[in-house]
């Protein structure tokens, strides 16, 4: 009896697992991954090519609830829940992107190492948690993030606002620190391009070839994680992961005037099948005429479709590439993109970019100094206030008193100031202001500091490279020449919706200034090898003399009268009448 009771359970349960299964596999988590490349031709002749990887999961992260990943890498999502973090945004970059001569970029970093996090409220000690997540991402990423402490974090009280949903925002939660001094190179890609869900083996990411990407003017690779709303109602909120890499690559082709490029050109590579995790895999060519004269680009072979848009406040038209497509590579097995100018550009006319900047160290000697930044807003009719956010080293003595701000002519007075003075070895300064830019101007604003004397264990290996100062960050709102309209960030392009659009009349820009670099008052180091070298020497002559006289005995040597050969020679000598020996 108990034997049939134990099969007839068995049966019971064999026959309940499928359906329960099935069961669990429509209450399944929802997760997508879009992934596009996006490919620009730059006004002074150089191409930017910008890839965005986007891994949508329908899940609660926060609760602790997850424990299957399928798209989402692992130990992000893990991290996320551990920490309490809400908002994490990484960003690892070689060189620096001259907004001046290559417009607006899609996504700007500053050179080096960026990170900012918005953690939950939940979260008791955020520097814990802060210092945790740090050394984390450090191995994660292979980079120096563990030397981000207290001396160079900040807790800005304008800037970086919540790029994701948010209920409130309790600047106390944020932190931001950059590492100019970071060196990224390929141990930091290939843990970067592992996070993928097909890694490099299929889709768009075939293209990211280590030897290309850093034999290149621009390199910056980045990752983003915030919460978004799940749909329209937003009732319930998704995870969204995004990770960006952009590089520009610098192709002037010989002799003609023309500048023609490739897929194969840039990366050596061409696309030859999709990852078959993507929902969407897409390439988008910018097409958009660069001057009044209409001048066109040639693009093979011929585009799925052509899609318009208005991106950064101008109107642009994309070739788009859908590798989704069954009739993309029917032709031929693989897709090489080619663009083709229709005639000889004339660079000379490039357009300026509404609001850019530059940073400079002036001053003379070795003990003062000033920090100049000029801001510049070339929109003919229209002002509008830019945020400035100032992070400077303890070791450069800030005279707030001495900070002034001229535009055209005239004092400009900040609507908006918050200064934290440093504390030497603990924190930096950070000043923010709200400045309000007329329409075409230029503003200057400068403040002085003064060198500090650092201990001789402080300074780095090589102290007359100089010391690193991370750049500057403007946010602005900036005024549009096209009317924006509303779009399903859903169906819209990836490279469009990174930043909230708060209407239709302008557009959210972030920028970087140059990091600068200042040489602080360094000792000779050489100086103790010079004095060890003399001590040394003065110590084996003088010591070892005195040693060799102290030890040695001496003894007194009788004459002798000689051998028989004296002898002999000395009667010879005699004989022939030479004195003797």
């Amino acid at each position: 009896g108990g034997m049939a009771a134990a099969l007839l359970l068995l049966l019971l349960l064999v026959a309940a697992g499928p359906g329960r299964g099935r069961a669990g596999a429509g209450r399944e988590r929802r997760d997508t991954l879009r992934e596009e490349l996006l490919l620009s031709p730059l006004p002074t002749g150089d191409v930017a090519a910008t890839f965005q990887f986007r891994t949508r999961w329908d899940a609660d992260l926060q609760r602790g609830a997850v424990s299957h990943y399928r798209l989402f890498p692992k130990a992000l999502g893990r991290l996320v829940a551990a920490l309490g973090v809400r908002e994490l945004h990484l960003a690892l970059t070689q060189g620096f992107w001259r907004t001046r001569y290559w417009g607006q970029p899609p996504l700007q970093a500053p050179a080096g190492a960026e990170l900012w996090v918005w953690f939950q409220p939940t979260v008791t000690d955020v520097d814990k948690a802060w210092k945790e997540l740090s050394n984390i991402l450090s191995g994660i990423f292979c980079a120096s993030l563990n030397f981000i402490d207290s001396t160079n974090t900040v807790i800005p009280t304008a800037s970086f606002k919540p790029l994701g949903l948010a209920n409130g925002t309790d600047h106390h939660l944020l932190r931001y620190a950059v590492l100019p001094r970071e060196v990224v190179c390929t141990e930091n890609l290939t843990p970067w391009k592992k996070l993928l869900p097909c890694g490099s083996k299929a889709g768009l990411a075939v293209l990211l070839k280590a030897e290309r990407l850093f034999h290149s003017s621009y390199h910056s690779q980045a990752v983003h994680i915030r919460p978004i709303c799940r749909d329209a109602s937003c009732l319930a909120l998704s995870w969204e992961l995004r990770q960006t890499l952009t590089v520009v690559f610098d192709f002037f082709s010989s002799g003609q005037g023309k500048k023609d490029w490739s897929l194969f050109k840039m990366f050596s590579r061409t696309l030859t099948d999709t990852c078959p995790l993507a929902s969407q895999s897409k390439v988008y060519v910018d097409i958009s005429p660069k001057n009044k004269e209409k001048e066109l680009l040639e693009v093979s072979p011929p585009p799925t479709s052509v899609h318009e848009a208005v991106v950064q406040g101008d109107k642009k038209t994309y070739a788009v590439y859908d590798l989704l497509s069954p009739s993309l590579f029917n032709t031929s097995r693989s897709l090489n993109v080619q663009l083709k100018w229709k005639r000889p550009q004339d660079s000379s006319e490039m357009p300026i970019p509404t609001l850019h900047a530059q940073r400079y160290v002036g001053g003379y000697g070795l003990q003062t100094g000033e920090i100049c930044t000029l801001i510049y807003n070339t929109h003919p009719y229209r002002a509008f206030p830019v945020i400035l956010l100032e992070t400077v080293p303890w070791y450069l003595r800030l005279y707030v008193h001495t900070l002034t701000i001229i535009t055209k002519g005239k004092e400009n007075k900040p609507s908006y100031i918050h200064y934290q003075p440093a504390q030497d070895r603990r924190r930096p300064h950070l000043l923010e202001m709200l400045i309000q830019l007329p329409a075409n101007s230029v503003t200057k604003i400068t403040i002085q500091f003064e060198r500090a004397l650092l201990k001789w264990t402080e300074y780095p290996p090589d102290p007359n490279h100089g010391f690193y100062v991370g750049s500057s960050v403007l946010s602005a709102l900036v005024p549009s020449v096209t009317a924006m309209k509303d779009v399903d960030v859903e169906q819209s392009p990836l490279f469009t919706s990174l930043f909230p659009s708060s209407d239709g009349s302008s557009y959210f820009v972030r920028l970087y200034t140059e990091p600068l670099l200042v040489n602080l008052p360094t000792p000779d180091f050489s100086m103790p090898y010079n004095v060890i070298c003399l001590t040394c020497t003065v110590v084996a002559v003088c010591y070892g003399s005195f040693y060799n006289l102290l030890t040695r005995t001496f003894h007194v040597e009788e004459p002798s009268r000689g051998g028989l050969a004296k002898r002999l020679a000395n009667v010879i000598r005699k004989f022939r009448g030479v004195p003797p020996l």
